[in-house]
Order: C-alpha cells, then sequence, then structure tokens
C-alpha cells in the first residue's frame, strides 16, 4: 500500500522541520491543515534507510512497514476509535476486549497505550535507524496519560524521538507544551490548493467553490467532494434551508450536519456586521439582511446541538429540529 508523495504545502513545513533538530516536536493549529500528515512525513523521514533533506525516499524496507503500519520502531498513539477509522492495528488486548464486547473503543488516548509506548522507547531500535512515537490527536491525552509521558518527554531513552500533533494545542498541560519544540502549521494558498485538489480529480469549476467551504482547507474540501458534494449543492443549501427542506441534510453524521450549518450561520453575522463571507459565496445568501438577535439564538442552539451531535438520542429528531430551527432564523423579521 503505497503512500502519495505529501501534497506541496506539507511537503515545504516537512523541509523545514527537518533542517532542525530536536527530541520532541508540537505540531499545532487549527483542524484540517495537515496535522496528522505532516506528523507521518516526520517519523517517516526519521525513520528512512535513505532520506533526502525533503523527506523519505518512499521505497525502502523502513517506508514499507510503515505504509502497511507494521514497522518495529514507530508506535503510533492514537484513541482507538481513531485507530480503527486509520486502518492501525490496536494491542492484541485491547481489540480482544472490543471484539468480545467488553467495552467500546475508547475515544481517548489510553494510559495503558501510553504505558507501552514508554516501554517500547526503553528498548533498543530493531532497525538501528532509532524509534519515533507519533501522538495525535494529543489534545485526547487525559491528565493521568499525559502525566504519564512528562518524564519520558523531559529526559528521553536513547534514540527516540516524539511528535505530538494537536487542533487544540490550548487543552495540553503546559509542562507538555513546554517540552516540546512547536510549530504552527501554515494555511495553503489557494494557487496551492486549487492545482492540488485538480490532481486528486475534482473539476476545475468545483475546486474553488468547495475549498471555500471547507474554509481553506483542501483536505475538507477534498472530503466534501468524495461525500459526493458538488458545489451546486452547497451553493443550493442556505435557499433549501430556508425553505425547511429535510433533505438539505440528509445522509449526513449529526456532527457534519451541525458543522455546516454553523458555518452557515458565521456568514450570515459576517455580513450583519459588514464582514465577507467565508464558507458561502454572497450571491447564495439571502439578500434581506436578518435580526443580529436572531442569528444569536440559532448560533447558541447550535453550540448546545454540538454536545449532543456524537451521542443523539434520536438522530430522526435531531435532524428535524436542525432543519426547523434553521428556517426559523433564515426567515426571521425580528
Amino acid at each position: 500500500m503505497a503512500v502519495s508523495a505529501p501534497a506541496p504545502w506539507i511537503a515545504r513545513q516537512l523541509e523545514s522541520l527537518l533542517a532542525q533538530r530536536g527530541h520532541a516536536w508540537l505540531l499545532q493549529g487549527p483542524s484540517g491543515l495537515g496535522q496528522f500528515e505532516l506528523a507521518e512525513a516526520l517519523v517517516r523521514a526519521w525513520l528512512c534507510d535513505a532520506p533526502t533533506p525533503q523527506g523519505a525516499c518512499g521505497k525502502c524496507a523502513s517506508c514499507h512497514g510503515i505504509d502497511v503500519h507494521t514497522h518495529p520502531d514507530l508506535v503510533v498513539l492514537m484513541p482507538e476509535t481513531d485507530m480503527i477509522a486509520r486502518g492501525w492495528p490496536l494491542p492484541e488486548k485491547a481489540q480482544s476486549d472490543i471484539d468480545d464486547k467488553k467495552r467500546k473503543p475508547s475515544k481517548e488516548i489510553r494510559v495503558d497505550a501510553m504505558r507501552d509506548a514508554i516501554e517500547f522507547a526503553q528498548r533498543t531500535s530493531g532497525r538501528g535507524r532509532g524509534k519515533a512515537v507519533l501522538v495525535y490527536p494529543a489534545e485526547r491525552m487525559n491528565q493521568v496519560t499525559a502525566n504519564a509521558l512528562l518524564k519520558t518527554l523531559e529526559e528521553p531513552p536513547g534514540d527516540v524521538r516524539f511528535v505530538l500533533a494537536t487542533d487544540a494545542a490550548h487543552l495540553l498541560l503546559p509542562t507538555i507544551r513546554s517540552r516540546c519544540l512547536g510549530h504552527t502549521l501554515l494555511w495553503p494558498d489557494a494557487d496551492e490548493a486549487l492545482p492540488w485538489l485538480s490532481a486528486q480529480g475534482i473539476a476545475a469549476g468545483e475546486g474553488a467553490a468547495l475549498l471555500r467551504a471547507g474554509g481553506g482547507r483542501p483536505a475538507e474540501a477534498l472530503a466534501l467532494a468524495q461525500g459526493k458534494d458538488s458545489a451546486r449543492r452547497w451553493a443550493l443549501l442556505p435557499r433549501a434551508l430556508a425553505q425547511g427542506e429535510a433533505s438539505a441534510l440528509a445522509d449526513l453524521p449529526l456532527p457534519e450536519a451541525v458543522a455546516r450549518l454553523q458555518k452557515l450561520c458565521h456568514d450570515l453575522l459576517a455580513l450583519q456586521v459588514g464582514a465577507a463571507p467565508r464558507f458561502f459565496d454572497r450571491a447564495d445568501l439571502p439578500e434581506r439582511p436578518l435580526p443580529v438577535g436572531a442569528l444569536t439564538k440559532w448560533w447558541q442552539q447550535l453550540a448546545q446541538s454540538t454536545r449532543t451531535a456524537e451521542h443523539p438520542l434520536n438522530p430522526g429528531l435531531a435532524t428535524e429540529f436542525l432543519v426547523s430551527s434553521a428556517r426559523q432564523a433564515l426567515n426571521s423579521r425580528r
């Protein structure tokens, strides 16, 4: 399973990080900027048999071991839900517990997984190119898990290096942040993002609109396209919601539905204070000014919905409520 070359904005940052020395990096920034992709590219280069200043060779036994998720000198620490989604194997006991229905996959990075990683850090490198530990999303470490990592981060044994990647660095313990070199992810330029989207098979006319819908994040634009969202469907979303059409949110997981409504509400609030919309084209939004009070109330409702979107009591009713609230806000006059 070969892995494609990093996107150009990731490749630029990778080259910069590889030119610096340090045993622990903290990659941070808003979600969707490629934290995991940059972290993985970094550990690939560290462990590669024939690395270049631009990164791993992509052809050696080490690169292949990472491709198939079996490298003996790499530990990836993620919540079990993320490990499963990305195809990384769980520890044998954890997999057994989940298979036997003893518990559900964890949404946090478990402390026993961290302890296994610390034990791994004490061992000799299997391939002689050092060892690496990748933690993502690092904010999913609870306090016990983070404290278990602290001493090893401060005094790393031998030839082990760490990369922590996060969408929410402010949630990490200050002591974790202070023990790492920090790098803030760069926003990709449209001049880089649009050709990259085109290379992924997105039509030229769709790319710019989907990139806007993704808030300038190419990975999110690609995910929209892969989810069969066209630029036209995105453009018609405000009108469909104003008419109360439940089909506008059909087949979407509830967290994604809430996120789309938050984007729409954000742009409508921006317009009311004289700012430009970020996610929608101005022509796709209502012409009539909407009351700030009604939009603010809608925003608060959406914020409340994010707290229950992962585990709604009744997804169908929850979606109906979202559509009804959107329709009310989009047609409000006071």
